[in-house]
C-alpha cells in the first residue's frame, strides 16, 4: 500500500510541475506576436499568443469606397491567417507537456 502511495505522490508532484510550466508558457505566449499579412502587404495583422487582437495596419491605397467588400476580403484573409499562426505557435509550445507526463506503472 505504501508503494502505491508513493506513486501518488509522485504523480502529484509532476502534475503540479506540469501546471506550473503551463502557466508560465501561458505567460510567455503573451508577450510573443505573430504577423500575417494580405493583399501584398496591403493589410498587416498582429496578435499574440492568447489570440489578443494586438495591430491592424491597412494601407491608403487598398482603401476604396466603391469597394469596401474587397478590404474586408483582405482583413477576414489576415486574421484568418494570423489566427492560424497562433495556433500553431501555441501548439509547439504546449507540445512538449503531453510527452512528458510519465504514470507510475503505466507504458506507453
Amino acid at each position: 500500500m505504501n508503494q502505491g502511495g508513493n506513486g501518488l505522490q509522485q504523480l502529484l508532484k509532476q502534475a503540479q510541475k506540469m501546471q506550473k510550466k503551463m502557466m508560465e508558457s501561458q505567460a510567455e505566449l503573451a508577450n510573443k506576436t505573430v504577423e500575417a499579412t494580405s493583399g501584398g502587404g496591403m493589410v498587416k495583422v498582429v496578435m499574440n499568443g492568447n489570440q489578443e487582437l494586438i495591430s491592424l495596419k491597412i494601407e491608403k491605397d487598398v482603401v476604396n469606397p466603391d469597394d469596401v467588400e474587397m478590404l474586408e476580403d483582405l482583413i477576414t484573409a489576415a486574421i484568418q491567417e494570423v489566427q492560424q499562426k497562433v495556433k500553431e505557435l501555441v501548439e509547439s509550445e504546449m507540445a512538449g507537456f503531453a510527452g512528458n507526463v510519465k504514470i507510475p506503472g503505466l507504458n506507453l
